[in-house]
């Protein structure tokens, strides 16, 4: 077994604190709190211009893993926690207490550059308390799986290093990221209103999820963000982000399972008009979908045919990887090398939109969608933090509908999609959304 194993989160995966307190430490209930303040506490994060690899010296630290819901609106997709991965960890003879496991919390501002430094500085004096030739395997959600891979492929910890496990990571990048940073972070609710575009643009990692790959309409085909200028950006920063893709190779592949989702609606190629960008959810007239943050083309590493047996589908969307049983199942099976047996069965694997904010009192649309599969009957279930189901439609669904739920009350849900009755599986699929309270901001 792997000597030292070491969770990484994603982007806003982490606590953040200074000498004040805590100064992103948001989930459940808390993070619809904070959605409500989010322009006063997270402008006083904004780092400044030119910041490059460095710390800003702001006296701003990480703390730990975000236990529950998290999200900063227009930012990226709200996440779920890292407390049910940890707790897999646990169950397989790793903690923190015995020393072969690291929960690596990391200020998500930053640089994955300067990120993946500190990784491996953190991750040589674990290993040099457990011996000279023990090993680490890392676990990594979405952005963290770029951390780690600067860690090990520039930082000198590939020897070190015996598994690379990602789950949602950005291999190439998102378009997601590209309409965040072009298009501004602004988010509009009712009389709510949030405008965090000056302190997204300012994050070296944000622009490191950019696509890598290329994605941005012309009329001579697809172009690469530094072929296009990209309106509103700092072109130094696009250009150093690619750089920082650029540097990252193939040297440690034979060691790397990617697990991705998959079957969901997500944003893949661009087009720029009047200094705006608008995604589409196709690439050369194709639909690959994705897991409705990170598409299918952003979650393979460059040169990766999507077709290799190398990545490793589930039906999830980026927000519950973490948390989805059978990703859980395929990180242990890759961590203690035991065979996955699947069962020899068709599934049917459903397509969910949901919004990331709604407002109460206003209905919460789900959209759900079934391609190239018969008609079937499907639970749409809506469940609060704590996990009780709140109202749940079965509606026989042929190819798309949508389905309404109104009258919520402010808080933290997730929407599940499952399966009713005998026959075809259905692959569920879970998404979280805010249900926000504007009257009283």
């Amino acid at each position: 077994m792997t000597d030292l194993v070491v969770v990484l989160p994603g982007i806003l995966g982490s606590t953040l604190r200074n000498e004040d307190g805590m100064v992103w430490e948001v989930s459940g209930k808390a993070a619809l709190r904070a959605v409500l303040t989010l322009g006063r506490g997270l402008k006083k994060l904004k780092l400044p211009e030119g910041i490059g690899d460095e710390h800003p010296g702001d006296g701003v630290e990480p703390v730990g893993l975000m236990a529950d819901l998290h999200v900063v609106p227009g930012i990226w997709t709200p996440l779920k926690g890292y407390d049910r991965v940890t707790r897999r960890m646990n169950s397989l003879g790793y903690t923190v207490e015995k020393g072969n496991l690291l929960l690596f919390a990391y200020d998500w501002r930053l640089s994955n550059r300067y990120n993946g430094a500190l990784l491996a500085r953190r991750v040589d004096e674990a290993l040099d308390r457990i011996g000279p030739d023990a090993k680490v395997s890392f676990v990594c959600h979405s952005m963290g799986g770029l951390v780690a891979r600067w860690c090990i492929e520039q930082c000198g910890m590939a020897e070190r290093t015996a598994k690379l496990i990602t789950m949602g990571t950005p291999y190439r990048g998102a378009a997601a990221a590209l309409d965040q940073l072009v298009n501004g972070v602004r988010k509009e609710l009712g009389p709510l209103a949030i405008d965090l575009t000056e302190f997204a643009r300012s994050m070296p990692s944000l622009h490191q999820l950019l696509p890598e790959y290329a994605c941005i309409e012309s009329a001579g085909g697809l172009l690469k963000t530094t072929e296009v200028s990209l309106p509103e950006l700092d072109t130094k920063m696009v250009t150093d982000a690619m750089a920082f893709h650029g540097s990252l190779t193939d040297s440690f592949a034979d060691r790397t399972y990617a697990i991705l989702g998959g079957k969901q609606p997500t944003a893949t190629t661009a087009r720029i008009a009047d200094g705006k960008v608008t995604c589409y959810r196709t690439y050369e007239g194709d639909e690959l979908y994705g897991d409705s943050t990170v598409p299918m083309l952003g979650a393979a590493r460059r040169g990766l045919a999507l077709d290799s047996n190398t990545l490793h589908r589930v039906t999830e969307q980026h927000t519950s990887l973490q948390d989805n049983a059978a990703v859980l199942d395929a990180v242990e099976s890759f961590l203690t090398a035991k065979p996955i047996v699947p069962r020899n069965v068709t599934s049917t694997e459903p397509q969910v939109s949901v919004p990331d904010l709604a407002l109460a009192g206003e209905d919460l649309e789900v959209t759900v969608e079934l391609k190239d599969t018969p008609a079937r009957a499907l639970k749409v279930a809506l469940v609060d933090e704590n996990g009780k189901q709140v109202e749940s439609r079965s509606p026989a669904i042929s190819e798309r509908m949508s389905i309404r739920f109104g009258e919520l009350a402010p808080g933290a849900y997730y929407v599940q999609v499952s399966g009713i009755s005998v026959g075809a599986p259905v692959v569920p699929v879970t998404s979280a959304v805010l249900v926000v309270d504007c009257p009283s901001v």
